[in-house]
């Protein structure tokens, strides 16, 4: 089972910039133990909810042809929590990309506040220097991720 911590695209630009949005609902069960009486959206999770926005506009921007992973989160400053009921919203820029990486810059809003900042490096890992031999299928880009760009693409009639 893989988690999604974005809900859907709302802005995309190939190769340079991705926004899309994450609507945080109590229904949804990590919460409840994060804590119990005062839930709140854990940030692993929301650094994973722009791991995703921006992995997906690096992932695009080559046409899916390499395995894309989280190397390293840069910066990840948080300003609040983030409550049931509200809604995030995921800003992610490339701001460089090379054969073996990626790096994004992000920022987080809620509600037009900004939450967060967090940069991130990605690895192109079928280019790595190290030798390792990966499978062929692109396990990181599953059909899952890539409909949430498909359902973007349809709503502007692409």
């Amino acid at each position: 089972m893989r988690w999604i911590w974005i809900d859907k695209f709302i802005d995309f630009e190939s190769g340079v910039r991705a926004t899309a949005i994450k609507n945080v609902s109590l229904a949804e069960e990590h919460l409840h133990d994060h804590f119990p009486g005062y839930p709140v959206m854990p940030a692993s999770l929301i650094i994973e909810g722009m791991a995703q926005t921006a992995g997906i506009l690096v992932g695009e921007a080559r046409n899916f042809e390499e395995k894309v992973i989280l190397a390293k989160v840069k910066r990840a400053v948080f300003r609040r929590e983030v409550r049931p009921g509200e809604r995030i919203t995921y800003e992610a820029t490339i701001d460089q990309v090379t054969e073996e990486a990626a790096v994004t810059t992000g920022r987080v809003t809620v509600e037009g506040e900004e939450l967060a900042q967090i940069d991130i490096v990605f690895s192109h890992i079928d280019n790595n220097l190290s030798g390792l031999e990966f499978p062929k299928e692109n396990f990181v880009f599953t059909d899952d991720f890539k409909s949430l760009l498909q359902s973007y693409n349809v709503g502007r009639g692409k």
